[in-house]
C-alpha cells in the first residue's frame, strides 16, 4: 500500500501521516522533514531559511526529494508526506489525501509548535505558501494547491482531531477497498 499526504503548512498533514503509518504499520517518509533537517532553527523558520539558501533549485529537489520519494513507493508499504506528494505520486499512490485547515487555525498549530507568538507564525506561514506556490510553478509548472483536485479524499482538518481525522481516511480506505 502507498498513501500519499499532501496539504498546506500547518494543517496537520505530517502528524495525521505518522499516525497513520504507525496504524497501517508501514514505513513512513517525509521530504519536507528533510528538507527541514537542512537547518537547524525550528520547522516554520527552517522551511523558510532553507527556501530561500536553496530550495528554489529543481536540481536540489530532484535530487534530494523527488527520486527519493519515487523510489520508496516503488517499494511500497509506506506513507509519504510531502508538498508534492500527490503530484510525484499521482499514478503509483493508492491513496491521495489532502488535508487542509483554514490559515487561523494553521498558525495557532504552528505558533504551539514552534513555540512563538500566533502573529510570527501566522506571517511564517503566509511567507511560505507564497515562496512555495511561485517556486513549484516555476520548477514544475504547478500550482501545489491544485492537487487537491487529484486527491481521492480531502479533510478539512480545523475542527477534527488527529484521531478523528486518521479514522475519516481510515474509514475511506476501508470502503475504498471493499469495493
Amino acid at each position: 500500500m502507498v498513501i500519499a499526504i499532501s496539504g498546506l503548512p500547518g494543517s496537520g498533514s505530517t502528524t495525521i501521516a505518522k499516525e497513520l503509518a504507525r496504524r497501517f504499520k508501514l514505513d513512513y517518509y517525509s521530504p519536507g522533514e528533510v528538507f527541514k533537517g537542512y537547518s537547524k532553527k525550528n520547522q516554520s523558520e527552517a522551511a523558510l531559511e532553507v527556501w530561500n539558501l536553496f530550495g528554489k533549485e529543481k536540481k536540489f529537489h530532484e535530487k534530494n526529494f523527488d527520486r527519493t520519494q519515487i523510489e520508496k513507493a516503488k517499494k511500497g508499504n509506506v506513507v509519504i508526506c510531502g508538498k508534492l506528494s500527490i503530484f510525484m505520486l499521482k499514478w503509483m499512490a493508492d491513496y491521495k489525501i489532502w488535508i487542509e485547515s483554514d490559515l487561523k487555525t494553521r498558525a495557532k498549530r504552528t505558533a504551539k509548535r514552534d513555540r512563538i507568538p500566533f502573529e510570527k507564525a501566522f506571517e511564517q506561514i503566509r511567507e511560505r505558501e507564497r515562496i512555495e506556490r511561485e517556486s513549484w510553478k516555476k520548477i514544475y509548472g504547478i500550482d501545489y494547491t491544485e492537487q487537491k483536485k487529484d486527491a481521492d479524499l480531502v479533510v478539512e482538518n480545523s475542527k477534527l482531531t488527529i484521531v478523528e481525522a486518521v479514522d475519516k481516511i481510515l474509514d475511506f480506505i476501508e470502503i475504498r477497498k471493499g469495493k
